[in-house]
């Protein structure tokens, strides 16, 4: 333990005095006015120094004597220990709320706290919550901040959308996937493709090397999902000896699409025949490829077809300020195509993640940091056995490759639905690695199970289990938001965590509304309002005739009714 004393202000600026000149009062009128004295001009020929220039009006900064500086024992020093006041907050950063017991100003972003503050090691983070306590909410903030910096965020998967209208606000582009409203070309290099061509040479060959794994894992992914189970040694070989066949033949210009993938099985050039061993055998050929033909016809003429069995609708746009493939017209039910949809926006968002870094090496472009929102994690996890490799091939970025992400889910429990004990221990390898872990209300028990793993203390366990407690049943009701909504607590290593309150601007409001469907619309608004003067023009008819009632002429014709009746 350690405490600094120290005491003393800087020199003020040399010339700092003059700014009193003329507040005792104003000059006599008929008084001759003295001549303005011209300040002297500091010596230019003077090398200036880190503390200002040498001589009068210079401004020199004067010395100020370091701190001292002693080192003890918690024994020694028992007065000081514990510290009466904690730490300051970090202020490096997006600004996301303020400090839940001190009301100190807390900033970060694991961009920022990565590159200027050196807080983590890996630019990433991970949140967990439960539904509803503003998750989305603090990254979306993150990711305005971010922009305003130049960092470029990218919303790979918008389940609701969340991020769809903060993005269009940014000047970004929103690219739809689904049934009817687009789709995305698995076989298409996309930005890495035309990177490639455009860097050219050595550079250019490698980035090609890495557009055909990329486009390899996006195939045998979607081969997964379809399929429940992850694919054979020999049928990855297989579809990796078609690829590079398929890239040969097509003409520069055009992408390849899965129909034609399928041609070059039917096909069965040498290239793929020397794959599978068959030894001049169109029996063992066929038996080779049969599996994988099927599989493949499956995503054509399945869910999946319509989707990905043609060109990309629309590329990704490589100086978009922002970016986000809302994926919310599909379905809550359509399980496979969700997970499928994510996973080719994952792969085709961090493919121009690497065209752009691939540009910015060859001197064509700009450099540009990214920062990846992976939102509702646990969909794709459960999609089908084997997924999580795939995600975990996908999300393991480097620290050298400019990019940042952010991981959404709501417990670790959505690691243990998977199907292998090897799927979950990668999945809560992602918890693991993240440079900062962020927390909502969680339940005890789950917070138990987090601190095996991020390190928390018995406080910061009852603390974030209290903002998932229920409000009292004496409560009114219509303006009360649940304990823990917009609170947070972020961990970073072995440090102690950091409780946020986070509270958003009518702005961040009306662009990231989560309960947009329990708002009513303007047609509500106006069958409302057109039931409301029904209602009125009723009332005042009602109305009229009471008063027609009281009058005289209107009684004396009723009286004679009556008698008329009785007659």
């Amino acid at each position: 333990m350690s405490t600094q004393l120290g005491a003393g202000w800087p020199v003020g600026h040399a010339g700092a005095s003059t700014a009193l000149t003329g507040l005792v009062g104003e000059p006599d009128d008929e008084a001759p006015k003295p001549a303005k004295a011209t300040p002297p001009k500091p010596r230019r020929d003077v090398p200036v120094s880190a503390r200002g220039w040498d001589g009068p009006g210079g401004g020199k900064v004067g010395y100020l004597d370091a701190p001292t500086m002693w080192r003890a024992t918690t024994v020694q020093a028992c007065g000081l220990w514990p510290f009466s006041a904690g730490s300051g907050a970090p202020m490096s950063g997006v600004p996301l709320g303020q400090h839940l017991f001190t009301g100190a100003t807390v900033c970060g972003d694991p961009i920022s706290w990565f590159t200027r503050a050196k807080y983590i090691s890996n630019p990433s983070l991970f949140m967990l919550g439960m539904p509803g306590l503003g998750k989305s909410t603090l990254i979306n903030r993150m990711a305005v901040g971010l922009a305003a910096t130049g960092v470029v965020p990218l919303v790979l998967g918008d389940l609701k959308p969340d991020y769809a209208d903060t993005v269009r606000a940014l000047g970004g582009q929103v690219i739809s996937i689904g049934r009817g409203v687009g789709g995305i070309n698995v076989l298409d290099p996309g930005a890495m493709g035309l990177a490639a061509e455009r860097i050219g040479g050595k550079a250019g060959q490698a980035l090609a090397a890495e557009t055909h794994g990329r486009v390899l894992n996006m195939v045998a992914a979607l081969l997964t999902i379809v399929r429940g189970r992850p694919l054979d040694d020999h049928e990855q070989a297989v579809l990796s000896a078609c690829l590079r066949h398929l890239r040969e033949r097509t003409p520069n210009g055009r992408a390849p699409v899965l129909p034609d993938l399928l041609r070059v099985l039917e096909e069965g050039p040498d290239r793929v025949r020397a794959v599978t061993l068959d030894r001049g055998q169109e029996t063992r050929y066929r038996d080779a490829v049969d599996p994988l033909h099927r599989s493949l016809l499956g995503i054509l003429d399945g869910a999946l077809g319509d989707t990905f069995g043609s060109t990309t609708s629309t590329r990704i746009n490589l100086d978009a300020p922002a970016v986000c493939i809302d994926i919310s017209r599909i379905g809550e039910s359509d399980t496979q195509l969700t997970a499928a949809a994510m996973l080719a926006a994952w792969s085709d968002g961090l493919g121009t993640v690497a065209a752009a870094h691939a540009l910015a090496d060859a001197g064509m472009a700009p450099r540009r940091w990214f920062f990846t929102i992976l939102d509702e994690l646990w969909r794709p996890l459960r999609a089908a056995s084997g997924i999580v490799d795939r995600i975990d091939a996908l999300t393991r970025l480097n620290r050298s490759l400019g990019l940042g992400d952010a991981k959404i889910t709501h417990t670790l429990k959505d690691a243990e639905a998977l199907g292998t004990d090897a799927d979950r221990a990668k999945a809560r390898g992602f918890v693991e690695r993240a440079g900062i872990v962020a927390c909502a209300g969680l339940p005890a028990a789950e917070m138990t199970e987090l601190g095996r793993v991020i390190g928390l203390s018995r406080r910061e366990i009852e603390l974030v289990s209290s903002w998932s407690s229920p409000p009292g049943w004496a409560s009114s009701g219509s303006n009360e938001e649940p304990p823990g909504r917009g609170r947070f607590l972020i961990k970073v290593g072995g440090r102690p965590g950091i409780p946020i309150r986070v509270s958003i601007t009518d702005t961040e409001r009306r662009l990231h509304d989560t309960n947009l469907r329990w708002v009513q619309n303007g047609y509500a608004e106006q069958q409302a309002a057109e039931r409301a003067a029904a209602r009125k023009a009723v009332f005042e008819a009602e109305a009229e005739l009471g008063n027609l009632a009281t009058r005289p002429e209107y009684a004396q014709v009723s009286d004679e009714a009556g008698r008329r009746f009785q007659a």
